[in-house]
């Protein structure tokens, strides 16, 4: 068969990569894969910049999923390290671990402050909030209201553009699901590798050479199989005829014809562009909405300036919602660099007046809030380095699977399309989430399963085959 793929994301390289095993074979003919940018990676790309390696802000691989883990070791093979994670909560210039620890926590919040929130939490389990479908409702009726207003509003509201009122629960459900202030304590006080939460393993595994290498490994595997990627190759819409996907055609008006497409394009990108969609389609896939991230790298002249790989930033006054320190992954990122790179992000709609400001605006804002925030002690800052990123946080209004479902009927019924990845299924995914949905996605393709893609991360919580990744390799829980 002849293939497709759009984009060369996590997802996208992921069942390119699957799917070029068996050319040799001929069981695929030809494998083209079209990427708009000038690397494989998608958001997990990583990039040099100062003499060091850094990423488009911290990835940080983990999963349980013994099919995901087999498949990144494969790639990665023995170059990578395990890093211990250390990411704190910045708020009103002090630092909450995260996750949380009882004592830590009540020394920053003080007496009066973490009475109110243990009350507020208490008030909780005696007259809960009336759920809503909502973030905030979520949120507050595991945590009470004044913890939700402490550690999840500001930098909720940070990231998506809208009140928590106006933000789906499922956010909360995908990113956080089980986990409550009881749960959180108990993890704190009671160590167990098996009960923690995804969310908040202490250790994971990075390659030596940044998260973008996995990627760049599985595209050269790609070529050598026999595969063409397609870079700086911007895709403008998918060709059917008769309920079929049978063609794609590039922004410069060329078409190739292929028996199977998968595309990890923005999903409202899809469906607006395909032939013959009704109005009421199309007006569905417009009200889907993508937020865009600034990224606003530093190169600040310290070998040493705070431990954490990265912070959440949940203080008001500051529009940066994540701070990273690179120094802090492993030494093969900066090798004999003593200068620090960090990197501050910023987030925004298109139609938002800050998108469309200089690089210098966003560097000088950046080493403005940096130095407010006392990190970066006296340190020069002697360069900055902008990346925008468009359409890369798939924003979970409320209701807004009421707009989805509709989509994924009529798109389903699209014979020979698959559709996969953040941007392609509109999930806020992981690196996992995307990888579990390229393997899947090449199973169906060369051994006609039927794997429902739109379910991986909503559905698809627990494992055939549960496993970690550790230093010396896989290890089965």
């Amino acid at each position: 068969m002849r293939v497709a793929v759009i984009g060369a994301g996590p997802a996208g390289i992921t069942v390119a990569y699957q799917l070029s095993k068996h050319i040799p074979s001929g069981k695929v003919r030809q494998l083209d894969v079209y990427e708009i940018s000038s690397a494989p990676g998608g958001l997990a790309k990583s990039l040099t910049l100062w003499n060091q390696t850094v990423d488009q802000g911290p990835h940080r691989f983990f999963s349980h999923d013994r099919r995901v883990n087999l498949l990144w070791l494969e790639v990665a093979g023995k170059e990578y390290r395990m890093v211990n994670r250390q990411t704190r909560i910045y708020y009103k210039g002090k630092f909450f671990d995260y996750p949380l620890k009882p004592v830590n926590a009540l020394v920053n919040l003080g007496f009066f402050e973490a009475a109110r929130c243990m009350l507020s939490y208490f008030r909780e389990k005696i007259i809960p909030t009336r759920d809503t479908g909502t973030f905030e409702s979520w949120v507050t009726r595991r945590f009470g209201k004044r913890l939700f207003e402490i550690f999840f509003k500001t930098y909720s509201e940070k990231l998506w553009g809208i009140r928590c009122t106006e933000l789906d629960s499922d956010f909360a459900a995908q990113r956080i699901k089980r986990l409550s202030l009881y749960e959180a304590v108990k993890n704190a006080l009671m160590k167990n590798p098996r009960q923690v939460h995804k969310t908040l393993v202490d250790q994971f595994a990075y390659p030596v050479t940044g998260s973008g290498s996995i990627y760049r490994k599985m595209a050269d595997k790609v070529i050598n199989n026999g595969g063409t990627m397609h870079y700086e190759t911007s895709v403008k819409r998918v060709i059917t005829t008769s309920g079929q996907a049978e063609a794609i055609e590039l922004e410069d008006g060329t078409i190739h014809t292929y028996d199977r497409i998968i595309s990890t394009m923005p999903l409202s990108l899809l469906v607006t562009r395909l032939p013959n969609v009704s109005e009421h389609i199309i007006s569905l896939a417009n009200k889907l909405k993508f937020r865009n991230t600034i990224l606003v790298y530093l190169k600040v002249e310290s070998p040493s300036l705070f431990p954490d790989q990265w912070l959440y930033i949940h203080s008001q006054d500051l529009k940066m919602g994540r701070m990273t320190n690179f120094h802090n992954w492993i030494p093969e990122l900066y090798k004999q660099e003593q200068a620090s790179i960090l990197c501050l992000e910023y987030w925004c709609y298109f139609e938002d007046p800050v998108w469309g400001e200089s690089d210098e605006y966003f560097i000088n804002l950046a080493k403005n809030e940096a130095r407010s925030t006392g990190l970066t002690r006296d340190a020069e800052i002697s360069a900055g380095h902008i990346v925008r990123i468009p359409r890369c946080y798939p924003v979970y209004f409320s209701n807004y699977k009421q707009v989805i479902r509709p989509l994924q009927d009529y798109l389903n019924n699209i014979r020979n399309l698959y559709v996969i990845g953040r941007y392609g299924a509109y999930k806020y995914n992981n690196q996992d989430h995307s990888i579990i949905m390229g393997i899947l996605a090449a199973e169906n393709i060369l051994e006609g399963k039927d794997h429902d893609l739109w379910a991986i991360n909503t559905d698809y919580d627990t494992y055939q085959e549960s496993s970690v990744i550790s230093e010396t390799g896989l290890v089965d829980m």
